[in-house]
């Protein structure tokens, strides 16, 4: 079977991308690239065959025996590096969110567009079983009018400190995490039009040194931390609905991570997966199991490697990514500046 060689950028978040390839019949991870080079061959050996290394993504892009570029690195690189590997013809899967920015983001769909190379976002929720299950009933009309949801992804004390880009400018818990429930509620409902973005953000926690991963304090960043660690607010949609949306990275309140669908004939909430329906005037719920099988990592490589194989649409291109940066940068602004955020929807 034909495969596409692929090189893993940034092993945080890419060695269980790395392990989706693996795992898929048509991906082999033919090359990594970190800048701590012990953490790199330490993974290598997990790769079956030879695996180049590289601390140099410049050279990584430059490699003919590399056909598509994972980016898995903090959010400030995944422009400059997607750049590089598109002006390569490589084609490129990126880590949400997009980009550290929208005007980067921009510039970064722009390019892979006109260049010809499949382009994907790694966007894992939108491969739960889940998530794909409602979104097709959503899009089959089983729920009728999706009119309102509601997203939130709230952690205890889990503002990650591993690398600064994350607590830097351009990072954030909104990119980080809100960003993952943002995507996948939006995608649920079917991807409407935005037109508008009410919220609040800000940093009650990380620069006071306080609120890292497990508990943690960590006094020597606050004075560098210069991103969100909470935001929350209202998405207004071209087609009356409503999305409501939380993220923190640090709170008083219990871990929690959930994601409702309200329509006129269905509502759903993602964990677990529990169905809401009225059958003959009485509640008809049902809370819904999968088999097991391939899990989230292997069926995105999969898909994206079928993209660049088969010639078949992509489920998550930049565009999409795009999109929903469009909509968290708005939130963000709307934090900052008080007041509400119009968007006109050109980007969709």
């Amino acid at each position: 079977m034909e495969q596409v060689r692929v090189a893993i950028v940034g092993l945080n978040i890419g060695k269980p991308m790395a392990r989706g390839f693996v795992k898929s019949p048509c991906g082999h991870v033919a090359a990594l690239c970190d800048l701590l080079e012990p953490r790199m061959r330490d993974f290598a050996a997990e790769i079956p065959g030879p695996v180049k290394c590289y601390t140099d993504y410049l050279e990584l892009c430059r490699d003919p025996d590399i056909d598509a570029i994972f980016i898995g690195t903090p959010n400030q690189w995944h422009v400059p590096i997607a750049m590089e590997a598109v002006r390569n013809r490589k084609h490129v899967l990126v880590i949400k969110p997009l980009a550290d920015s929208l005007t980067a983001a921009e510039e970064l769909v722009t390019a892979a567009e006109a260049s010809g190379v499949v382009n994907m976002m790694a966007l894992v929720n939108r491969w739960n079983p889940a998530t794909r299950v409602f979104q097709q009933m959503v899009a089959d009309g089983e729920f009728g009018d999706v009119y309102y949801a509601r997203a939130r992804s709230i952690r205890r004390s889990g503002i990650p400190s591993w690398s600064p880009g994350f607590i830097q400018q351009g990072g954030g818990a909104f990119r980080d995490v809100g960003v993952h429930v943002l995507d996948a509620a939006w995608w649920m409902m079917g991807m409407p039009r935005q037109v508008s973005v009410t919220g609040v953000s800000g940093a009650k926690f990380g620069p006071r040194g306080q609120g890292y991963w497990e508990y943690k304090p960590q006094p020597e960043l606050g004075p560098q931390f210069t991103a969100d660690d909470y935001g929350g607010g209202f998405i207004r949609f071209e087609n009356g609905a409503g999305l409501q949306i939380e993220s923190f990275w640090a709170s008083h309140q219990a871990e929690d991570r959930q994601i409702e669908l309200f329509g006129t004939e269905a509502g759903a909430k993602l964990y677990p997966p529990t169905l809401y329906r009225t059958r003959h005037g009485a509640p008809a719920d049902s809370t819904i199991e999968f088999p097991k099988g391939a899990d989230s990592w292997e069926r995105l490589a999969t898909h994206f490697c079928d993209c660049i194989l088969d010639g078949i649409a992509c489920d998550s291109p930049l565009r999409h990514g795009l999109i929903v940066q469009d909509m968290l940068e708005a939130l963000l602004r709307s934090g900052e500046n008080g007041r509400e955020v119009t968007i006109d929807g050109r980007m969709q």
